[in-house]
């Protein structure tokens, strides 16, 4: 901990802000381990490489030799957090909030050291708050700050519900900080202002407020929306490793770089030559085949992942189809069927303008042969097996 220089280029690797950096540095160069608290409330038992994004950084403070708090907001799930919401969000019941705690523990330490982690649930000092104590808590902090947060002004603003209960999320989230007296405390950028909650009441309570450091978003395999499993656009950290290494190699060339800077533990130098060499001629896809095999064998193993690697190039870089896909049997008007209708309706694409661009790409083939041509009528009485891209196939029969 004694290289703050090294130790601070690691910390902001990634990283949207952090605030106030010239505190992280005081406080590094103290030469002491800091307090690292990250909450999470148990609100959907499985993680993704999104929910990964903070986790990563977690791990990051433990190897520069800070003690790291993976905070299980029990209580607070069972109020619901607002963050974002346009209308009053349905709490947790006590049931659904440790059935999804359990899962999280065996999860997280797929990343983290567990020698090196405390867990902490925040009912155990909330559960014991009384009333009075409530109260006295409510009392450091004003409606008219409550207001400034983006999503609470909006709903007031439009007449929009906001129930008394959701303006104590941002103040117990804050309250935990103070009772863990946290030197840094990390969150999406969505939670920055219930982080700076955080500082705000440590101050109240003459403790050295903590240091915010915001994280991004993940898009999701489309490279648009962020990344989630409502959006079918996510990469689950229990996906069987063929099926994690499909999707890693799915991403774009362009999305690529963002998931190596957010979810590889490579050293920054390292991505930034890979960078170069593909700059200089170097064909994209070696270089995403080593992010897919680090991931599948961070959540598996280092076996699997080579199984996985060998498996990939079988299907997609030596033209073997997969096991098993969807099958269609379709009636042929006037003796055809325009590719771009039969792709959309096998659901390979989500519209004849997608077939064509993709076609256009030079990304549809018709059994392993591609296929250059938009206006193709495919004859009645064939089946063949058709692919979009490296990982959509059907079989279809043309009757």
């Amino acid at each position: 901990m004694t290289d703050v220089t090294g130790s601070l280029e690691l910390i902001k690797r990634g990283t949207e802000e952090v605030l106030p950096e010239d505190l992280l540095i005081k406080k590094l160069q103290r030469g002491k381990p800091l307090k690292i608290k990250a909450g999470f409330d148990p609100t959907a038992p499985d993680l993704h490489l999104g929910h990964t994004v903070l986790i990563n950084k977690l791990r990051q403070f433990q190897e520069l030799g800070h003690e790291v708090i993976f905070l299980i907001g029990d209580f607070t799930g069972m109020i619901g957090d607002p963050t974002g919401k346009s209308a009053t969000r349905p709490p947790l019941t006590r049931d659904e909030v440790v059935e999804n705690a359990k899962t999280y523990e065996h999860q997280i330490f797929k990343i983290l050291d567990p020698t090196k982690t405390t867990v902490l649930f925040n009912s155990s000092w909330m559960g014991e708050m009384s009333a009075v104590d409530l109260i006295q808590l409510a009392a450091k902090h004003t409606v008219a700050r409550m207001l400034e947060r983006d999503d609470f002004n909006k709903r007031y603003t439009s007449g929009q519900a906001i129930a008394v209960h959701e303006f104590l999320y941002p103040l117990i989230q804050g309250y935990d900080s103070v009772v863990l007296k946290a030197d840094v405390e990390l969150g999406g950028t969505d939670q920055k202002f219930n982080l700076l909650v955080g500082r705000q009441l440590q101050e109240a309570y003459q403790q050295e407020p903590q240091i915010v450091i915001t994280l991004p978003i993940l898009e999701g395999l489309d490279g648009v929306q962020k990344m989630s499993k409502s959006l079918n656009n996510y990469i689950g950290i229990t996906d069987a490793p063929e099926e994690m290494f499909g999707k890693v190699m799915s991403i774009s060339d362009e999305l690529m770089w963002r998931y190596f800077e957010l979810l590889s533990f490579r050293p920054m130098s390292e991505i930034v030559e890979w960078k170069r060499e593909i700059e200089q001629g170097a064909n994209p896809r070696d270089v995403k085949i080593r992010l897919a095999e680090e991931l599948v064998e961070r959540f598996h193993s280092r076996e699997q992942a080579v199984k996985a690697h060998e498996a990939f190039v079988a299907r997609f870089q030596k033209g073997q189809m997969p096991d098993e896909m969807a099958e269609f049997d379709f009636t042929a008007s006037n003796g055809g069927y325009p590719i771009a209708n039969l792709l959309k309706d096998a659901e390979l694409v989500k519209s004849t303008s997608e077939a064509m661009r993709m076609i256009k790409q030079g990304a549809v083939r018709i059994d392993g042969e591609r296929v250059t041509d938009h206006t193709l009528t495919v004859a009645a009485g064939s089946t063949h097996v058709y692919q979009v891209g490296k990982r959509r196939f059907a079989r279809v029969s043309l009757h």
